[in-house]
């Protein structure tokens, strides 16, 4: 009985860290957000040297790290069989098999910015980022919208990297696979490099297709936004058309400072 009240007691603090909205769990949220982006950047960086014992020591420090968080958030789900149906879930798994055997999926680390984009827009951190940063609270549609694109370019880099690197002599680090993500997005195309293989091609019509919708989004909310932050005094209802009167949910009258639509 003893031991149960002590699991319990455990699991309602690890609980605490990841749902609560309290001044600890806000910075353990933080915490872990800060680690992610580290993580994402050490992938990266080590694309570029050699695998050394020190890279390898590197690998399985920030698995076991992944792997803790992973068992703390099964440990915490009610619903356990929900976690296993989420693209994030599979990512972290891969991330941190990429990491502890690194030698079954090298390079695959890159995948825990997916966990990273989850976490972006969890209602916790998105509501505390709006307290905490005026400048996310004024710009917040914009800068998901940037940091959505950014996400994809960061996922599919990686994947090409992952998937190229050891096959096609024209990929050889995280630079030359970022530098054909770009250019293939953009529709440049220059040619001085091309993914090999019926699975390279159809990364590349994917880099096209999806690529370009969330440059296009991105382009469409910084140059013609579709919603204004505007609290209703009424309802608290926060987004309404740019050149709105009333608040569409209770109809009270809003005043948004507005030159209007065309």
């Amino acid at each position: 009985m003893k031991i149960q009240e002590e699991l319990a007691a455990v699991l309602d603090k690890i609980r605490s860290l990841y749902e609560a909205d309290t001044l600890t769990a806000q910075r353990f949220r933080y915490g872990i957000l800060g680690f992610d982006i580290a993580a994402t950047c050490y992938v990266i960086a080590t694309s570029f040297f050699p695998r050394t014992l020190a890279i390898e020591l590197g690998d399985l420090l920030l698995g076991l790290v992944i792997l803790t968080d992973f068992i703390a958030r099964l440990m915490i789900e009610k619903n356990k069989r929900m976690i296993f149906i989420r693209p994030t879930t599979w990512a972290d798994l891969v991330a941190i098999g990429s990491f502890l055997a690194p030698i079954a999926g090298e390079g695959l680390g890159f995948l825990r910015i997916l966990r990273t984009l989850r976490l972006l827009h969890s209602y916790q951190l998105l509501n505390r980022l709006r307290k905490d940063f005026r400048f996310f609270r004024n710009h917040e549609e914009e800068l998901l919208a940037g940091l959505n694109l950014l996400i994809f370019l960061f996922v599919t880099t990686g994947l090409i990297y992952a998937l190229q690197y050891a096959s096609n002599p024209n990929i050889n680090n995280y630079a030359d696979a970022f530098y054909f993500t770009v250019t293939t997005l953009t529709t440049t195309g220059f040619g001085d490099i091309t993914l090999e293989g019926t699975s390279g091609r159809l990364l590349s019509v994917a880099v096209m297709i999806v690529g370009v919708t969330l440059f296009l989004r991105l382009a469409q909310v910084l140059f013609r936004p579709t919603k204004v932050r505007e609290e209703c005094h009424k309802c608290g209802l926060m987004l309404h058309d740019a050149d709105a009167v009333h608040c569409k949910h209770c109809g009270e009258t809003i005043h948004i400072h507005t030159e209007g639509s065309t």
